[in-house]
């Protein structure tokens, strides 16, 4: 029987509330969903997780490597992931890197499970290791805003930079509230310069929401994941324990002025009619309802409880990763004139080889219906 795209066919779980869809993408999050623990373990240890951040490591990132291995392993995969965090306070108890931190030990993980099937994906220096914030972040020391408008141009030219190199399939990795700024990049990247490529954002811990839900239902939390606590805490100790003092770990919980219901928490457990980045003025600032840059339960933080939401997206990104070389192999992107309003002849010197034989650099195409 065919299935109806309108109304795809769903996979039960043992949650009366969970389904999967019975395709690529909810078979690969149900067999995580479905896997014991020891399988969990094993998965992890083929990603080579937990390892320690690769940053300053050679062969790493795009930035650490030698010149002719970046150009060799282009040509064989040319995705590149780039990690996206910030500087932030998160409690005492733990550093202001870990969003960047967090983000970067995962895609790391990815680059090892590809390297060692042959044909590494690229990964860039996390190019935000200042961010931008919501409203309510401000005043509160150790975390550091970037303008808007600032943060998003760098990333506009971090990513035409990039796409200049042969890298023309660009996935983001968020690990942070500033998901709005990132969307934007990518549409004003696209309406500014109209090039061919995949370029996305993914707000890791929202693709795979379901693996941090509560042990009512059938998750490993005791808390709903908000900000430095119960979840991002256990993130710390599985994928950086070295950088955790749980001596440190509090538990608090902000003041809001309306009744509950109405704005959902980090990773939109329940469907309520807004996120909680569409709003301000509902609830007080961080600097006066929880200066200790925790809001949720810190001290119920345990490296076991994040291994199931890591594998996840391992999982998911490895899926995404092979599914989008698979549409498009490496020297490939889709179709000029089906993604672009330009043509095929206008954009064929851009897209060779770099440094090849009739390559032109991007900076000099000229843009559509910009002054």
């Amino acid at each position: 029987m065919a299935k109806n795209p309108e109304n795809p066919v769903l996979l039960s779980t043992d949650q009366p509330d969970l389904f999967f869809e019975d395709n690529t993408v909810g078979r690969c999050k149900k067999e995580v969903w479905d896997a014991s623990d020891a399988e969990i373990d094993a998965l992890l240890a083929e990603y080579g997780v937990p390892s320690p951040c690769e940053w300053g490591k050679p062969g790493s990132y795009i930035q650490t490597t030698v010149r002719h291995q970046v150009e060799a392993e282009r040509r064989n995969n040319d995705i590149v992931f780039i990690p996206i965090g910030c500087t932030e306070l998160h409690g005492r108890h733990l550093p202001s890197a870990s969003d960047t931190l967090y983000v970067s030990q995962i895609v790391e993980g990815v680059r090892r499970f590809t390297a060692k099937r042959g044909a590494p994906c690229s990964l860039a220096l996390p190019p935000l290791n200042y961010g931008s914030h919501p409203y309510h972040h401000l005043g509160m020391p150790g975390t550091v805003i970037i303008r808007e408008n600032i943060a998003r141009e760098f990333l506009i030219d971090v990513m035409l930079g990039l796409w200049n190199d042969g890298f023309r399939k660009q996935i983001l990795i968020n690990n942070h509230g500033h998901l709005w700024m990132l969307e934007s990049a990518i549409q004003q990247f696209q309406k500014r310069y109209q090039l061919p490529g995949v370029f996305r954002v993914i707000d890791w811990h929202r693709a795979v929401r379901e693996f941090f839900r509560t042990e009512p239902k059938g998750g490993k939390m005791d808390t709903n994941f908000v900000h430095a606590d119960e979840s991002e805490t256990s993130l710390g100790l599985l994928l950086h324990p070295e950088m955790v003092d749980m001596d440190w770990a509090v538990d608090t919980e902000g003041i809001g002025y309306l009744p509950d219901g109405h704005f959902d928490k980090s990773v939109d457990p329940f469907g309520r009619p807004s996120r909680w980045s569409e709003g301000e003025g509902h609830f007080a600032i961080e600097i006066a309802s929880t200066p200790e840059g925790v809001v949720g339960k810190a001290t119920a933080g345990k490296a076991e409880k994040a291994k199931r939401p890591v594998a996840a997206i391992l999982k998911y990104l490895t899926l995404l990763h092979d599914q989008t070389l698979e549409a498009f192999p490496a020297g490939t992107v889709p179709p000029v004139e089906e993604v672009t309003l330009r043509t095929e002849a206008e954009m064929a010197p851009y897209l060779r080889e770099p440094l090849s034989e009739g390559w032109k650099p991007v900076y000099s195409l000229p843009q559509i219906g910009q002054s």
